[in-house]
C-alpha cells in the first residue's frame, strides 16, 4: 500500500500540474465576464463534447455508481440505459434549438437564457436561486476527491476534503471556463479509456471459456451471496426498486441534460453547424465511461460484502486486481472525474451571481447605478470572488461522510430539473411562446413538488422524486399557458408576436 500511496502521490502532483498550466494560460485570455462563463463562444465542438462528457459523467460515475453495482447489483444496469439513452435524447431535443435561439440572445447562461427568452426578471432571479441546489452536486464530487485522499494518499477525510476544496477553488478562481473546458477534454479522454480498461479487466479475471459463459459465472456467484443482486429489480435498491422507479430514473437522465452547467458547454459552441459533432463526441466518449459500472459487481463477485464503504467498491477492486502503479493510475482518473464537473459546476453558480443577478437584473434595472464599463469590471469580479463562498458552503454541507454520495448529487439535479425543464421546453418546442407568468408559475409548482415529494418521504427515490416533479413542472406551464391566453383578451397583432408576455 506504500508503493500505491507513492505512485498516487506523484501522479496526483503531475496532473495538478498540467491543469494548473492550462488554468494560467486561460486566465491570459480571459478579459470579460463572457470569457469566464461560456469561453466567449469560441470553441470547437471535438473539445466540447469531451468537456460536455466529463462533466456529465463526474465522479460519481467512477465511485458513486459501481458503489451501487456493488451494494445494489445487476438492477443497476438500469442507470447504464438512464444515462445511455436519456441523457444523449435530452442533448438531442434541446441542444440544437437552444444554440440557435441563443444566436440572437447571446446569453451566457440557463437564468439569463430563460430570463431573455420569456423577458422575465422574477424567472432569471427565480431560476439563478435554484441553481444553487448545484452546491450538493459539487458536494458529492468533494466526497469523491476526500474519498481517494483518504483511501490511496493516508489523509483523513476531514482534511481530504479540505485538499480538495482549496484545488479546485484556486483553479476556477484562476481560469474560469476556458480551463475548465480544456482540462475536462483530457479528462474524458483518460476516463474513457479507464472504463474501457475496468470492464476488459473483469472478463480476463473472471474468464470461463466465453464472454457469455463469463458474465454467468459472475451473475451466479452474485446470486449465490443475494438473490436479489440478481434481480430486475431490486427492492433493497433506492432507485430500482420498481418499474415506476426505474423509469424516472431514465426521465430524470434525460433532463440532466438541460442542466446549467452543461448547458454553459452548448453555449460556448463556434458554430451551430457544429453540434452533431460535439453530441456525436460526447455519446461516444460516455458510452466508454459508463462500462466502469462493471467495475461495482466485479467487486461483489471478488470480494464479496466485505467491502466496508459502497462508494470505494470500485477503489478496493482495483487494489485488488491491478498492480500498484495501474491502482495510483486510477485513483488520479477518479480524481480527475471530481475535478471536471467540480469546475464547471463552480462556473455556472458563479456566472449566475455576476451575470444573472448583477448584470441582468440589478444594473438594468437600475437598481445598481454604474457605467457599462464598470459594471463589467465589477460582475467579472464577483465571478471570481463568488467561488471561495460556493465552496465552503460545499464543503459544510459534507463535512460528515454520506452514506452515498451519489444521492447527495441528485439532491441537486433533480432539485434544477424540476424547477427548469418546464420553461426551457415550451422555449424549445411550443409553436407560440408561453407567457411569462405560466413560466414563472412552472418553476414555483415543479420546484415546490420535489421538496414535498422527496423531503417529506413521498418518493424516496432523489431520481423519481425529481423526475415526477418534472412532468408536473412541465405541465403545469402547458395549463398555465392554456388558462391565461383563454382569460386575457389579445388582439390578433399580440398572438402573433413572439414577445408575448
Amino acid at each position: 500500500m506504500e508503493q500505491v500511496t507513492l505512485y498516487t502521490w506523484i501522479g496526483f502532483i503531475a496532473f495538478l500540474m498540467l491543469m494548473f498550466v492550462i488554468g494560467y494560460l486561460s486566465s491570459k485570455r480571459m478579459k470579460t465576464i463572457s470569457d469566464f462563463a461560456t469561453g466567449g463562444g469560441s470553441l470547437g465542438p471535438y473539445v466540447l463534447g469531451l468537456s460536455f462528457a466529463a462533466t456529465y459523467l463526474s465522479a460519481a460515475t467512477f465511485l458513486g455508481y459501481p458503489g451501487w453495482s456493488y451494494e445494489w447489483g445487476l438492477s443497476n444496469l438500469w442507470l447504464f440505459l438512464a444515462m445511455i439513452a436519456g441523457g444523449p435524447i435530452g442533448v438531442l431535443m434541446v441542444a440544437k434549438k437552444v444554440r440557435k435561439l441563443n444566436t440572437d440572445q447571446k446569453s451566457l447562461s440557463l437564468p439569463d437564457w430563460l430570463g431573455d427568452f420569456y423577458k422575465s426578471d422574477i424567472l432569471r432571479v427565480g431560476t439563478s436561486l435554484i441553481l444553487l441546489f448545484n452546491i450538493f452536486y459539487i458536494a458529492a464530487q468533494f466526497v469523491a476527491g476526500a474519498r481517494i485522499f483518504e483511501h490511496l494518499l493516508g489523509l483523513s477525510y476531514t482534511t481530504g476534503l479540505i485538499f480538495i476544496t482549496v484545488i479546485v477553488v484556486i483553479y476556477v478562481f484562476a481560469g474560469g471556463a476556458l480551463a475548465d473546458i480544456y482540462t475536462d477534454a483530457i479528462q474524458a479522454i483518460i476516463m474513457a479509456v479507464a472504463g474501457l480498461v475496468i470492464f476488459i479487466s473483469g472478463i480476463i479475471i473472471f474468464w470461463q471459456g466465453s464472454i457469455t459463459g463469463t458474465f454467468s459465472g459472475i451473475t451466479e456467484n452474485l446470486g449465490s451471496q443475494n438473490e436479489n443482486l440478481v434481480s430486475v429489480f431490486n427492492p433493497e435498491s433506492l432507485h430500482f426498486y420498481s418499474f415506476g422507479a426505474v423509469f424516472g430514473a431514465i426521465a430524470i437522465q434525460w433532463a440532466f441534460a438541460s442542466a446549467p452547467h452543461l448547458f454553459n458547454k452548448v453555449l460556448g459552441l463556434k458554430n451551430e453547424k457544429d453540434l452533431g459533432k460535439m453530441i456525436a463526441t460526447y455519446v461516444v466518449v460516455a458510452s466508454l465511461c459508463v462500462l466502469v459500472l462493471f467495475g461495482g459487481f466485479y467487486s461483489r463477485a471478488a470480494l464479496g460484502g466485505t467491502v466496508e464503504t459502497a462508494d470505494l467498491a470500485l477503489m478496493e477492486y482495483i487494489i485488488w486486481a491491478f498492480p500498484a502503479i495501474f491502482v495510483a493510475l486510477f485513483g488520479v482518473v477518479i480524481l480527475a472525474a471530481a475535478l471536471s464537473t467540480t469546475d464547471g459546476i463552480f462556473v455556472s453558480i458563479s456566472t449566475v451571481f455576476a451575470n444573472d443577478i448583477f448584470l441582468k437584473f440589478l444594473v438594468k434595472r437600475n437598481i445598481i447605478k454604474v457605467s457599462d464599463e464598470k459594471a463589467q469590471r465589477i460582475a467579472f469580479q464577483i465571478s471570481r470572488m463568488s467561488v471561495p463562498l460556493i465552496g465552503l458552503l460545499a464543503l459544510a454541507l459534507v463535512i460528515q461522510p454520506p452514506q452515498y454520495m451519489g444521492d447527495v448529487m441528485w439532491i441537486g439535479i433533480s432539485g434544477i430539473a424540476a424547477g427548469t425543464m418546464g420553461p426551457i421546453l415550451q422555449a424549445v418546442y411550443a409553436k407560440r411562446r408561453a407567457p411569462a407568468r405560466a413560466a414563472e408559475l412552472s418553476m414555483i409548482v415543479g420546484l415546490g413538488s420535489y421538496l414535498i415529494l422527496y423531503f417529506a418521504g413521498i418518493i424516496p427515490s432523489t431520481m423519481a422524486a425529481g423526475a415526477t416533479a418534472t412532468f408536473i413542472g412541465i405541465a403545469t406551464i402547458n395549463v398555465a399557458a392554456w388558462v391565461i391566453r383563454l382569460t386575457s383578451k389579445e388582439t390578433p397583432a399580440e398572438e402573433g408576436s413572439p414577445n408575448v408576455r
